[in-house]
């Protein structure tokens, strides 16, 4: 089991404030391109990073989301050197109101068949903000990133949002984190960015040539 200092260790203060503000400028063109795609303003709060063992992580996100009972989850992963998975998580029924962003329309009745039409929305504001986050952090570090398709649980229980598998249980990992919301449809909801310690060393190098820029 890894201990407290040893985590500590492998990401220095330094190289989180270097991500942080790396990450500040992927959410920035994130809420951009997605405010230009669907025409509303995004909001995307200061992204929080956090270092912890992968075992912890289930229990971390599960108590991020504590005040949603049930969710819809937007999950995708990502490969590339820095490589790991991200998660959209919304409570639960924001499909209605996320259908509305993309058409324009606010009426909808409880007989239309609009299941698929909620899971096909979700996948799309999944590969716009996801992809522009990720693609960003990629861009300004000098990565090409291949992404697998979007996955769409709607109406899911808060538990279990994170296999306790994902991650070799020893290993460690990075889990960037903002809250997002679509203001004028009073929408919002997280978005997690996981990567796993085996990203950890090129990471810790790319940052380091990305600061060089700047000296």
């Amino acid at each position: 089991m890894l201990k407290n200092n040893e985590t500590k260790e492998m990401i220095t203060a330094e190289e989180t404030d270097i991500l942080q503000e790396i990450m500040n400028i992927a959410f920035g063109r994130a809420a951009s391109d997605l405010a230009e795609y669907i025409d509303i303003f995004v909001i995307l709060s200061v992204p929080y990073i956090k270092l912890l063992p992968a075992s912890d992580l289930p229990p971390y996100i599960n108590t991020e989301i504590k005040d949603y009972h049930k969710v819809t989850v937007v999950e995708q992963n990502f490969w590339g050197k820095f490589q790991g998975n991200a998660f959209l998580i919304f409570p639960s029924a924001t499909g209605k109101k996320m259908i509305s962003l993309f058409d324009g329309g606010d009426d909808f009745f409880e007989s239309d068949p609009i299941y698929e039409l909620e899971k096909e929305t979700f996948r799309e504001v999944g590969n716009i903000l996801i992809g522009a986050c990720i693609g960003k952090i990629a861009e300004l570090l000098g990565d090409i990133i291949t992404y697998s398709p979007p996955r769409v649980v709607i109406e899911k229980s808060n538990r279990g949002i994170v296999s306790g598998s994902l991650f070799a249980p020893d290993n460690l990992a990075i889990v960037l984190r903002t809250v997002f919301e679509f203001n004028e449809k009073n929408i919002s909801g997280f978005l997690f960015i996981v990567t796993s310690q085996e990203s950890f060393a090129w990471l810790k190098t790319a940052l380091h040539k990305f600061l060089e820029q700047y000296e």
